[in-house]
């Protein structure tokens, strides 16, 4: 028993040390971990899955991909899938196939694998996903068009492409009865799996529309509901339960007036301790030897899926599309493979084993060396690539403001006036309401949840300012933030804690950060001011009219807000930074009436 202690406890630490990494250098949390798992595993010896789970791996896997895989659907919104072009559909349904047809003849002729083996690794390799994408498009900073298509390229695909590899494996399956059952058998499966999908999606999606299952339980009973029809989708139907849990997903999330943000966000604590740990679970049982047997074979299939079947699958989903050759050379350039690839590949890899189905040995192999090689790759080569094509943005100079007060309101449009990239996100609908009827480009939500790490572009935006009156996610918008944008580009709020008691108030590091503006500029009294007619305004400076001259013309009546210099970049004014603004910059002010100044 202690020997096994260890090994698990190494799993554990190992996946929050490169869920850290991959923080830390930006680059998909995937790499770190497969490359770990590889070193852990056939490298060293450290762990060794089979011995840490013997029978109950094959189980523990097919539970992760089914979590995986509904978890994925439920991203799977059609509205949005027609809401960002004909691009994007076409790269999740002409793609794969496109896809699927040039590797799989070139893995049959390059590694000698059957033609049922090829079509299912093939079918693996067509999906990204969002999370290898997003970290590279966060230093890619590609332009809108490209962002958009790969972005949601990456959420759509991971469960499109899973239910094609799930019905080529069914068929796989299935040849091995007699020819005159196969068919049926196949049939099936698919017919078992879409309807009770459907069905207990539908009668998931009612509980949850009329709120049958108390708050306190909804993530866990969507969870434990799930595992229970994808077991028992594949007593009826031998292996249906993989097209039973993407279809279920695909379900709830189309369905109307049923909200899954808050079971998407359970994801996010899964991801880190059960998916992290699986993937370097599944990495220590990679044969290094069957790819040194491949030798060369798997560069030149390496090379088809990165030269031949990805710009091909992009060239025949932009017929119609107005695309430039640029956009096109980029969009073939970028196809990192992902989470779900790795997942279904070792689920069917020790299905096939069980069955002892000849050459299964190198279909993980090879998966895994496609992802290590197109994450390695294009994270390194992708930045370099858009800036000769010129399809790579600035450097961030938009705000994200959190807090859709009227102050915030008005300060958003004024940016916006000055070509300012800006985003308002706030929890309260009422606010971002109004700031939609302004035209403020808005988020509703948590910025912070996992729900906005897939909606909420931030591409554009380089800072954030915290100037919301909820003082217990303040703090944690903050420090969520500080981690991806920097120290310096996260600002609150001054809270003004002199006449509170030390029970209530925050802490002094924490205290530190909340010098937006000037240490008077709290949330009330900027709401105060701006109900009494202090107005938001931007005056430009030059040689004769220079920064000490219009603090002179107001005097003590205006508050800067930030600069906006020749270069276009945004400078914010705070408590604890002192800026020099020169010529031909703008200052956005609020601009205080004498009345009101007086009282405060």
């Amino acid at each position: 028993m202690d020997n096994l202690i260890i090994p698990l406890v190494l799993v554990g630490l190992f996946s929050i040390a490169c869920q850290f990494f991959a923080f830390k250098i930006k680059l998909p949390a995937i790499l770190p971990l497969l490359v770990v798992g590889i070193v852990a595993g056939p490298v060293t010896g450290l762990i060794n899955a089979d011995d840490l789970f013997g029978d109950l791996l094959f189980p523990l896997v097919s539970l992760s991909v089914a979590i995986i895989l509904f978890e994925g659907a439920l991203t799977l919104q059609f509205k949005e899938l027609s809401g960002h072009g004909p691009m994007v559909r076409n790269l999740c349904t002409i793609g794969p196939i496109v896809t699927m047809l040039i590797v799989a003849p070139a893995c049959y002729y390059a590694l000698g694998l059957s033609w049922e083996l090829s079509f299912l690794f093939a079918a693996l390799v067509t999906v990204t996903g969002p999370t290898v994408i997003v970290p590279i498009l966060r230093t890619l900073r590609p332009t809108a068009s490209i962002s958009n298509i790969l972005r949601w390229e990456g959420i759509i695909i991971d469960p499109i492409g899973a239910l094609l590899a799930v019905i080529v494996f069914e068929y796989i399956i299935s040849s091995q009865n007699a020819l005159e059952h196969s068919f049926v058998a196949f049939l099936m499966t698919i017919g078992v799996g879409a309807f009770i999908g459907f069905v207990s999606g539908y009668l998931l999606g009612l509980a949850m529309r009329h709120r049958l299952i108390p708050p306190y339980l909804l993530n866990t009973a969507v969870l434990t509901i799930m595992l229970g029809v994808f077991a028992a989708s594949n007593l009826l139907a031998h292996e249906s339960g993989l097209i039973t849990v993407t279809i279920m997903g695909m379900c709830l999330a189309n369905m109307k007036n049923v909200d899954v943000d808050d079971v998407l966000e359970f994801k996010e604590t899964l991801s880190v301790l059960l998916i992290s740990g699986l993937f370097i679970l599944l990495a220590s049982r990679i044969d290094l030897s069957a790819i040194a047997q491949v030798g060369w074979y798997a560069a030149i299939l390496l090379g088809v899926i990165l030269f031949i079947a990805r710009p091909a699958a992009v060239l025949a989903s932009s017929i119609g599309n107005k695309l430039s050759w640029q956009e096109l050379t980029l969009l073939s350039w970028i196809a990192p493979r992902g989470i779900v690839a790795a997942a279904v590949s070792a689920l069917f890899s020790l299905k096939l084993e069980a069955i002892d189905y000849p050459q299964t040995e190198l279909l993980v192999p090879m998966v895994f060396l496609v992802i290590i090689v197109t994450v390695v790759l294009q994270s390194l080569t992708a930045a370099k690539l858009a800036s000769m094509l010129k399809l790579r943005r600035a450097k961030p100079t938009g705000l994200l403001i959190f807090g859709g007060g009227q102050f915030s309101r008005e300060f958003a449009k004024e940016l916006q006036n000055q070509s300012v990239p800006v985003c308002l996100a706030d929890t309260n609908y009422e606010t971002i309401s109004l700031a939609r009827m302004d035209g403020i480009p808005t988020y509703f939500g948590n910025p912070i949840s996992e729900h906005a790490e897939r909606h909420l572009d931030i591409d554009l935006l380089g800072s954030v300012l915290v100037m919301s009156p909820y003082r217990q996610l303040n703090p944690l918008v903050t420090f969520h933030f500080e981690h991806t944008m920097g120290k310096e580009n996260v600002i609150g709020l001054s809270h003004n804690e002199q006449n509170l008691r030390p029970s209530h108030q925050v802490s002094s590091d924490y205290s530190k950060k909340l010098s937006l503006f000037s240490e008077e500029a709290t949330y009330s009294r900027l709401i105060t001011y701006v109900n009494q007619g202090a107005t938001v305004k931007t005056t430009k400076l030059s040689e004769s009219f220079t920064y000490a001259d219009y603090l002179k013309q107001y005097e003590n009546k205006l508050l800067p807000l930030c600069a906006i210099d020749s270069d276009e970049e945004v400078s914010i004014f705070t408590s604890n930074k002192t800026l020099d603004p020169k010529s031909d910059w703008r200052i956005i002010s609020l601009i205080i009436n004498d009345k009101l100044n007086d009282k405060n």
